[in-house]
């Protein structure tokens, strides 16, 4: 009798078949993979901006305070981005012509404020309050990284929903003392541990409803 298919028929129907059952799994995963990759989140990525601002040199090296700038972040849901007066306060005097801040130079003689591009973008069906985290002992540099190190300004975390819900079902690892809420160079202690559940009755945060949806979606 002869024969019909070949000896290496049967793997390539089981390689076809391996294949079939494993891709489902296979996508699943590379779609996982991707909606938390740097490339969806923005997470370590740059910005090229009006002018190379560098959190480095301002508030690692000249230790311009956050709210100096930000300063809306203790009592408004947005830190605020500066407007160009405030940039002037300095450099009306400091490097008052150097090229790099000739954008500056022409938005105060314009009226027209700065462009900068948004590092830390969540959605806009997204609630966030910078006031109560400030308020509740949560530093800037929890969220925003050690921004005293960075040249340039990246986003240091993913910022996806997952990472939120890590720390408002336990805060307690992230609280800080209220004179070190805008420290930049904080370190949780030993006893954080312990700490934290001593700043969570302190601040009277109660994480039982802290994961509800209508926490962060309003």
């Amino acid at each position: 009798m002869a024969q019909l298919f070949s000896p290496y028929a049967d793997m390539g129907v089981r390689a076809v078949l391996l294949a079939l059952a494993i891709s489902p799994a296979v996508l699943i995963g590379a779609g996982y993979a991707i909606t938390r990759s740097p490339f969806v989140t923005g997470q370590f990525l740059f910005h090229t901006q009006p002018i190379p601002f560098s959190h480095k040199h301002h508030v690692g090296f000249d230790g311009l305070d956050c709210r100096y700038c930000h300063f809306g972040v203790e009592t408004s849901r947005w830190a605020g981005i500066p407007p160009t007066e405030v940039c002037m306060t300095c450099h009306s005097q400091l490097f008052a012509q150097a090229p790099i801040l000739a954008p500056a130079r022409d938005s105060l003689a314009s009226g027209e404020p700065i462009r900068w591009l948004r590092v830390h973008a969540l959605p806009d069906y997204v609630y966030f309050d910078h006031s109560i985290h400030i308020a509740k002992g949560v530093g800037c540099t929890t969220c925003h990284g050690q921004v005293n190190q960075m040249p340039l300004t990246q986003q240091a975390e993913p910022m996806t929903m997952g990472w939120c819900i890590g720390c408002h079902r336990d805060p307690a690892p992230y609280l800080r003392r209220p004179e070190d809420v805008f420290a930049d160079s904080w370190s949780p202690p030993p006893e954080q541990s312990e700490e934290g559940r001593k700043l969570m009755a302190h601040y009277q945060i109660d994480a039982t409803h802290l994961i509800d949806c209508s926490v962060c979606h309003r």
